[in-house]
């Protein structure tokens, strides 16, 4: 062996000196980078829970709620204090409110009462009646510039095929009707089956439809919970037949589900 040529033993040694502080930098960097992402991740939830917090703040039904309590607060503390001076609380207050203000909020009182006296189940007229002017509450108010809008193109439609007649009613006032009843419809007319409503009206249609469906749905389900019935509709006469039943539905329902529905909504041929 030469002089200049390494021993084994110092060639042995560097590899182990130098392995041990390249493995204790990896894990510095890789406990840096944990501590930065835990970092991170820390304030991004702190910036979270802040908004969150802010919003619960300014919640409007919570507003709402406060503001309707302090109201109430403040006429209950106004009323002690006109009662203790011997005053008239109810005519003292009628002092802040004008004509109009008043009979519009007894009207609205009237209103009020006659709905909560009427929940209650009288007949089934009622109740379809107060069905149909829920529906037409939920409708909202008619698009009256639409309305406007097809009114003027069924006219200007008319006026240029010279199917347009002024008629004057018994009040004096002219008006404007198309012969063939395109707009301005009349018992002869058919073109009310040839409109074509949009999509927003159908999409519309269909969720009402949906929802009457579900409140039905909910309410039988209701029902049969109460009398004990969790398998539908009666279609047993006695506890065997009953047995019976529950073991063809097992087997067969998966197959006849959509014939089902069909007869549950009136749809089937």
């Amino acid at each position: 062996m030469t002089p200049s040529e390494p021993s084994p033993a110092s060639t042995s040694s560097k590899p182990e000196t130098s392995d041990p502080a390249s493995k204790a930098q990896e894990r510095m960097a890789r406990f840096r980078a944990l501590q930065a992402r835990a970092k991170t991740s820390s304030d991004q939830n702190l910036k979270e829970a802040t908004k969150e917090s802010q919003r619960l703040a300014t919640d409007p039904s919570q507003l709402n709620a406060v503001t309707r309590k302090h109201a109430i607060a403040s006429q209950k503390l106004l009323k002690a204090d006109i009662e203790e001076s011997g005053g008239d609380f109810e005519r003292k207050r009628a002092w802040d409110w004008t004509i109009e203000e008043s009979e519009r909020w007894d009207k609205r009182v009237k209103k009020r009462d006659a709905h909560r006296d009427d929940t209650a189940f009288r007949d089934y007229q009622r109740e379809s009646e107060k069905a149909y002017k829920r529906q037409l509450k939920n409708m909202g108010a008619p698009d009256l510039e639409k309305y406007t809008r097809e009114k003027m193109a069924a006219i200007e439609k008319a006026a240029a095929a010279g199917t347009l007649d002024i008629v004057e009613t018994e009040d004096g006032e002219m008006i404007a009707v198309d012969k063939d009843g395109t707009f301005f419809s009349t018992a002869d007319s058919t073109a009310f089956a040839q409109h074509k409503p949009d999509k927003a009206a159908v999409d519309r249609l269909v969720a009402d439809l949906r929802k009457a469906e579900e409140a039905s749905l909910k309410k039988r389900r209701d029902r049969q919970a109460k009398n004990g019935e969790d398998n539908g509709d009666v279609t047993y006469i006695n506890e065997k037949n009953k047995q019976f039943n529950q073991k063809l539905a097992r087997f067969y329902n998966k197959y006849t589900a959509e014939i089902r529905e069909s007869f549950e909504r009136g749809t089937m041929v």
